[in-house]
């Protein structure tokens, strides 16, 4: 044992205790043997087309045969119209020798099919309509142009660099299929018979080696690969997760982005290296249109990105020439395998887009409110006196806090489902002290299982199979914090049924319904595997080979901890925290920028990651707070707690080797500045809550990039050091060293330089203007501005965690515009169970013009609250007003009204939430 342990830390060490990743643990492209035969199409093209007499319409889609010209191969074509201006695209081999993997579980259920009606067919040409939209099939060379109201928004294949490595048979070994080759013939004369086989010249088709590690692709080359053009686009934006800009850069003369769900450490930024997550949708913005595409393909994949920059050459001869044009932003996305199957949503606006995405694939379900508040953790709380202390201090110090978080340390040997017995020898009464308090606990649940016959979740995966397993049959062996460990093979049902049967109480009897769950490690991280994951020669659920699933192994994970957690307590909705993400993942989980360090770099790109998953569908999305490698010094800590407080997921993390950072450890100005900002987050969760809500209704992500309100606004495209909440709250957090003002972006409604009027949140100062300004910062200063036009809901009394909160008053801010006008929203309900979905809920307008603030209720306002409102803030009047008002039920009674600084302040309305009621501002 002690053997198999040091082992582990010295594997473990190799990695981790070097000066942060090593990327040449990870391939490159050209170490990618797919990646480098995908690539070489750039330079010739392809050659694809529709084969004549192939084609069949119905009431939603077409299908035809489409040929590869060179060597006469066929696949299968179709083309279908989705409800909501999206199209699916689908390709795959017409006669497999093996069925191509097609993802499953990504999609939040069965598409909704739109109508199609042919247009126009010509011998070359096809052209249909769906709704708004139109979409031309050209023939040979097969192309689709896509347009959302007769503009050009996707070309499909514009470049002609469409790739579909066919499956075959091995060069040396018997490759004769005379009777498939006698029906392809009878089915199309017209189509040359495929050659018996068709060699690809490279080392890597049929073997590979990566370092030490061999890949023997039984299967051979099987690659897919298309490219996707943006004519009405001038940046493309999407496929998280990469430490980088929010705005793609040109992969001209660099690798591609890589998608492909790794376990990197201490992670480089301003890099194309992959990540934990892969989410493959891309969108193409320009200031009149938006649009996207959603790649389904849960295998490595490279996307490459061409931006007006990227070609040198055809830059100069427009230049000679004088010509304007510049070719349109492309990607091309590349995958190891699988088929092509591609989703085009037409917009137009950025909105639009999010919302058609969200249509596919989901959203985050509305969390409990405690999910948004602060989560203190690290690796590790060494023992319940420690967690008890931990949570004793936040209350000394009057920081409020709502969820400690432990380890893998808590656990007996790294076995999941147990506890370490000396140093948690009464973990029900831990947790009921927390719970006592207002507060919860979260405990990680990993996927690597410890081997060791005695475990008794390793012995029954052991005796009923439910390990991922080798070529050859047996359970894949590998090895992860608790030594040698297998792999639970998730994607089969039944193995998601009794990995989530673990969590029920009669089973998992030392945590209670209010316990949840962190999953982390699940990329598969594998230390002595290739790239330190799991080799993807393994075998899954349904024969299907890891290289073809290794995206969605996260995602299978989460789908067996959220049926634990929903069968554990069907009233309460689940907290999950997940590392590996795919397209869908959202529907179960939160997420968060895995391992990152103690630097600036980092902090600020903690902004940048979180922007691109929220447009890619996962809005709860945070950093760990200071960093999870390294000793942050005090400005650094504070400005990312500043920083955390508007990021929706915000949680404190730390290496075991780092040094302690409890907010009290620090000098008394540095906790002073994290209890304020900890406090200012407290009392913005009720916009918070409202916004999640609202994502689950619509789709519309909680933190957005400035173009997607602003999507006129050509300098507002790349600013990705700032984030709205909603479109209510403007924030540019501090996140340079040393720095007494930072430079704000206050973006532009329109191409005449117009802006919204804006209002600091703390001295409700107006800023007029768009375009850049300077703004002064102390240490305290988060700078962050509300929207003229909005109103704000807010919390103002301070308590120790978020579910004592639940019937405390509400505040109003309202910020008018130039037209002295504001509107905004507010959700309420028990903040805990599914009783929402069955009304029990309140969800009201708020709309403020002519001096006169009404509510208007969503639906009937059902579920019953002691809450009320408390004040109501009122910035932007041109005038103070004398009195107020409030008309309930045609009764009317005066209020008070104070005038504080740059606002009015109405005074104790008094009235019920889920009561109508008039206010209206008297003048004298």
């Amino acid at each position: 044992m002690r053997f198999a342990l040091a082992t582990v830390a010295i594997i473990w060490a190799l990695f981790v205790l070097a000066d942060g990743v090593d990327p040449g643990n990870f391939k490159t492209c050209e170490q990618s043997s797919f990646c480098r035969r995908s690539r070489k199409i750039q330079g010739s093209g392809s050659k694809y087309a529709l084969i004549p007499g192939t084609l069949n319409t119905y009431a939603d889609s077409l299908t035809a045969d489409l040929v590869n010209k060179e060597n006469h191969h066929q696949f299968a074509f179709k083309l279908e119209a989705l409800v909501g201006s999206t199209f699916r695209l689908q390709i795959d081999e017409k006669q497999p020798l093996r069925p191509r993997y097609r993802v499953e579980h990504a999609l939040k259920g069965p598409t909704q099919a739109g109508r199609i009606r042919v247009q126009r067919e010509t011998d070359g040409e096809i052209v249909i309509t769906s709704e708004k939209n139109k979409a031309v099939i050209h023939g040979d060379p097969f192309r689709i142009d896509f347009f959302e109201n007769d503009v050009l928004v996707v070309s499909v294949n514009a470049k002609n660099w469409l790739y579909f490595e066919h499956l075959r048979q091995k060069a040396q070994e018997p490759t004769s299929h005379p009777a498939e080759n006698e029906n392809q013939q009878e089915q199309d004369a017209a189509v040359e018979t495929p050659k018996a086989a068709d060699t690809i010249d490279d080392p890597g088709a049929w073997e590979e080696n990566f370092k030490s590690h061999h890949d023997s692709k039984p299967y051979g080359p099987e690659a897919v690969a298309l490219d996707f053009s943006f004519p009405a686009a001038k940046v493309l934006f999407g496929i998280p997760e990469h430490a980088d800009s929010f705005i793609l850069k040109s992969t001209s003369g660099t690798d591609p982005y890589r998608l492909y769900n790794l376990d990197v450490f201490e992670y480089v930024v301003d890099s194309k290296m992959a990540l934990y997550g892969s989410v493959p949708v891309i969108y193409g913005h320009g200031a009149q249109r938006t649009a996207g595409v959603y790649w389904q393909n849960a295998a490595e994949t490279w996307v490459d990105i061409q931006t007006s920059e990227t070609n040198v050459v055809s830059s100069l001869v427009n230049f000679v020439s004088g010509s304007q044009k510049t070719p349109p932003p492309a990607a091309h996305f590349m995958s190891e395998s699988g088929i092509v199957d591609a989703f085009i949503m037409l917009g137009p606006k950025p909105m639009d887009t999010f919302k058609q995405y969200a249509a596919l694939t989901g959203t985050h379900e509305l969390p409990q409110l405690f999910a948004l508040a602060y989560h203190q953790s690290r690796w590790n709380y060494n023992d319940e006196r420690d967690v008890t202390s931990v949570s004793a201090k936040f209350d000394e110090y009057n920081i409020p806090m709502d969820t400690m978080w432990l380890d893998i340390e808590h656990t007996d040997g790294k076995r999941y489902f147990t506890w370490d017995k000396f140093k948690f020898p009464h973990p029900l009464a831990m947790i009921k002290n927390l719970t006592e308090l207002g507060r919860h606990l979260v405990v990680i649940v990993d996927p690597h299982i410890k081997r060791d016959n005695n475990y008794f979740f390793h012995r029954d995966c052991t005796d009923r199979g439910y390990y991922v397993k080798t070529r050859e049959g047996n359970d894949y062996e590998g090895w992860c914090w608790p030594g040698a460990a297998s792999y639970p093979d998730f994607f089969n049902p039944v193995v998601r049924e009794y990995y989530a049967s673990q969590y029920a109480l009669d089973k998992f009897q030392t945590v209670t319904a209010d316990v949840m769950l962190w999953n982390d490690m699940n990329e598969p991280s594998v230390f002595n595997g290739p790239e330190i994951t799991a080799p993807k020669d393994l075998i899954h659920y349904g024969n299907w080979e890891h290289r073809d699933v290794h995206n969605l192994y996260g995602h299978m994970h989460l789908m067996g901890s959220f049926a634990g957690l929903q069968q554990r307590d069907p009233n309460q909705r689940p907290f999950i925290l997940t590392r590996a993400h795919f397209a869908g993942s959202q529907r179960y989980a939160a997420i968060w920028t895995g391992d990152n360090f103690a630097d600036w770099s980092h902090l600020q790109h903690s902004v940048k990651m979180c922007l691109t998953e929220a447009v890619a569908g996962f809005s709860f999305c945070g950093a760990d707070v200071g960093a999870f490698f390294g000793n942050p010094d005090t400005e650094l800590l504070e400005r990312w707690y500043q920083t955390g407080a508007f990021l929706p997921f915000f949680r404190a993390h730390a290496h075991i080797d780092t040094k302690r950072r409890e907010p009290w450890l620090f000098p008394e100005r540095t906790r002073q500045v994290i209890q304020n900002a900890v406090i200012k987050r407290y009392s913005y969760l009720p916009l918070w809550y409202t916004a999640f809500y609202e994502l689950e209704l619509t789709g519309e992500p909680v933190i957005r990039p400035l173009l997607a309100q602003y999507p006129l606004d050509k300098e507002a495209f790349g600013v990705d050091n700032q984030l709205l909440v909603q479109d209510r709250l403007l924030v540019r957090p501090v996140m340079q060293q040393g720095v007494s003002k930072v430079d704000v972006y206050f973006p532009a409604i329109d191409d005449k330089k117009n802006g919204d009027w804006w209002y600091d949140v703390d001295t409700y100062q107006r800023q007029e203007r768009s375009g850049y300004v300077s703004v002064p910062v102390d240490d305290f200063k988060i700078p962050v501005w509300q929207r003229g036009g909005s109103i704000v809901p807010k919390k103002e009394r301070q308590r120790r965690a978020s579910t004592l909160m639940l019937h405390d008053p509400y505040t109003l801010i309202i910020c008018l515009d130039r037209q002295g006008k504001a509107s905004g929203s507010l959700y309420l309900d028990d903040e805990k169970s599914y009783a929402y979905r069955q009304g029990q809920r309140i969800h009201v307008n708020y709309e403020f013009a002519h001096d006169q603030l009404v509510n208007s209720f969503v639906g009937k306002p059902k579920y019953k609250t002691l809450a009320w409102i408390e004040r109501i803030v009122i910035a932007g009047l041109e005038k103070v007003p004398s009195s107020a008002s409030i008309t309930v039920n045609g009764v009317s009674q005066q209020l008070e009204v104070l005038h504080h600084d740059n606002t009015v302040v109405v005074r104790k309305p008094g009235v019920k939430m889920d009561v109508d009621f008039a206010i209206k501002l008297n003048f004298a």
